[in-house]
């Protein structure tokens, strides 16, 4: 039974750990600073009980088994509030253009590079998004192209542009 706690313990400190760093990365200090106390007095029970008791393996792979899925938890969790913003980058080789029409009739900011890939010349389309609106994108995309690349990464807005309401 202590060993189920020391897993419980262990899953809520790892998930508000996962939480902290990746709040950390976007720049939110107060959520990172809440997250950051409670996880450390998670952490410090846990850890606390798991050494009084040595002795005891289930305890010890209580601890270990609860870091592990903690860190799943914080993830799945962190998808789920799709915090922040993303970046995408999609190349078109052929339907450039209806891409960022799509994109814009939608309500979404495009910006359109031409490029210059492997086969020839390339539209290189950057939008930036709230990560909830991913999917949506994703899915617009794909309709209008089925053969666009597509990338995405985290981004920190720094001033102006057109974001959607």
């Amino acid at each position: 039974m202590f060993a189920l706690l020391i897993f419980c313990l262990r899953v809520g400190d790892m998930s508000l750990d996962t939480l902290r760093v990746l709040f950390v990365v976007r720049g939110r200090k107060g959520i990172a600073w809440v997250l950051g106390f409670f996880q450390s007095l998670l952490f410090v029970i846990a850890i606390t009980s798991v050494l009084s008791q040595l002795d005891n393996p289930l305890n010890i792979l209580g601890y270990a088994a609860g870091f592990a899925t903690g860190n799943v938890l914080g993830m799945f969790i962190e998808e789920r509030l799709a915090v922040g913003h993303i970046q995408l980058t999609i190349i078109s080789a052929t339907r450039g253009a209806a891409v960022c029409d799509a994109l814009r009739i939608a309500g979404f900011g495009v910006t359109e590079i031409p490029g210059r890939g492997k086969n020839g010349t390339v539209s290189v389309i950057l939008t930036n998004v709230f990560r909830k609106d991913v999917d949506h994108l994703e899915t617009i995309i794909m309709e209008t192209d089925p053969e666009a690349f597509v990338t995405r990464e985290d981004v920190r807005p720094m001033r102006r542009g057109f974001w959607r309401a």
